[in-house]
């Protein structure tokens, strides 16, 4: 490695690098189960631990609760994560819904939950995955990052750790390899993992996904929602680990954070029981779709940066069209004087907004969808 390389290197990265890169030369990660479901003989509420499944295994015509067995906590006990699968009679497409990978998602995780308890499995062909509570340490907070506990508290977006590495440094690097080799990818067709807005920042009914990818545009127009940013977002996120590996997937949000909003999860459940019947997993005739909710879909994101501290005031709401030099937030200090004011850069649609009524320099205020031409993926969604 050159000297002025080494130069830059915190302390931090200078020990972690050269122990990735040996853990890695070593060992690996360990390939996708072929040998069956592994069960651990532990039995937690009355449901069987795995700590790998092949859903062939599992009895047809009937759903299976299960926990799945993922890396240890710092006590030596492992993060369980609940997983349910309705398996048809007849064979079919295996459909993979997740949530939970941050640990604020409360209404998709309800999403999901609603999906399952529709589905009757001894007229279904194929089969339904749900794996629920992902991000098990941060969900237990209802904090959006795992906290990983190896050299202090470290808070961990679990979204950028996928696919994952078995051996790799940090658990929630482990914990998403052994979900991701052991459980999601062996047993997926398609996969759609469920998110929300982030704590912060409110937003309404959206979608992303890049619909240059036939089958992703196909499920995202299945959906009856608001907006859509046809983008293929940033490395390390599940639903791009799932493409990578061949895995047709999407990216719903299911408005904000920490809450529960049924009214906008309905869209959603009626969305993905729309992609059950377009791939014949269940019967039944298609309903509202996003060409009759009129979804705006755009393929770029500006965000409405803070540049000073104080109280904000938006002039502009959720889904509000805004144009070029229009001006969308007022900040102020605590005597009431205005000490910024933000503007628009792009013709557009708000989609989030700060929910918090007071913010640091750098935080999101607000973003706004628009389209970009060409369209430019810099990964510039805020969260």
């Amino acid at each position: 490695m050159p000297i002025d390389s080494l130069l830059t290197l915190d302390r931090r990265s200078f020990i972690v690098a050269p122990l990735a890169a040996a853990v890695a030369a070593t060992t690996g990660d360990a390939a996708a189960t072929t040998g069956g479901t592994v069960y651990t003989g532990d039995v937690i509420h009355g449901k069987k631990v795995v700590s790998a499944l092949d859903i062939n295994d599992l009895e047809p015509g009937r759903k299976h609760l299960l926990y799945f067995q993922g890396v240890q906590a710092p006590t030596g006990h492992h993060w369980y994560v609940s997983v349910v699968v309705a398996r048809g009679r007849e064979p079919g497409k295996r459909i993979t819904l997740t949530s939970g990978v941050h640990g604020d998602e409360m209404s998709s995780i309800r999403t999901v939950q609603m999906v399952m308890d529709e589905l009757d499995p001894a007229n279904m062909a194929g089969s339904v995955m749900a794996v629920l509570d992902i991000a098990r340490p941060a969900l237990e907070g209802m904090q959006r990052r795992w906290p990983n506990q190896g050299r202090g508290i470290d808070l961990v977006d679990m979204n950028r750790e996928w696919p994952g590495n078995e051996n790799g440094t940090t658990a929630s690097s482990r914990h998403a390899g052994l979900l991701f080799n052991r459980l999601l990818r062996p047993n997926s067709d398609i996969a759609i993992d469920f998110h929300t807005g982030t704590t912060g920042l409110d937003c309404n009914d959206w979608i992303i996904g890049n619909r240059q990818i036939p089958e992703v545009k196909t499920m995202i127009d299945l959906y009856p929602i608001r907006q859509v940013w046809d983008s293929p977002a940033y490395p390390g996120v599940l639903h791009n680990a799932f493409i990578d590996a061949g895995i047709p997937s999407i990216c719903p949000e299911v408005g904000a954070a920490r809450i529960l909003d049924l009214t906008l999860i309905a869209p959603f459940v009626e969305g993905t029981m729309n992609v059950l019947k377009h791939y014949g997993v269940i019967g039944g005739s298609i309903g509202r779709t996003a060409a009759e909710s009129g979804a705006v879909t755009g393929n770029a994101i500006f965000p409405v940066l803070a540049t000073e501290g104080g109280f904000i005031e938006h002039l502009v709401g959720l889904n509000e069209k805004v144009t070029a030099g229009q001006k969308v937030v007022v900040q102020r200090n605590a005597f009431g004087e205005v000490v910024a004011e933000y503007a628009s850069a792009v013709d557009g649609e708000v989609g989030a907004i700060r929910s918090d009524a007071s913010s640091e320099p750098g935080n999101i205020l607000m973003f706004i969808l628009f389209n970009h031409a060409p369209a430019k993926a810099d990964g510039s969604y805020p969260e």
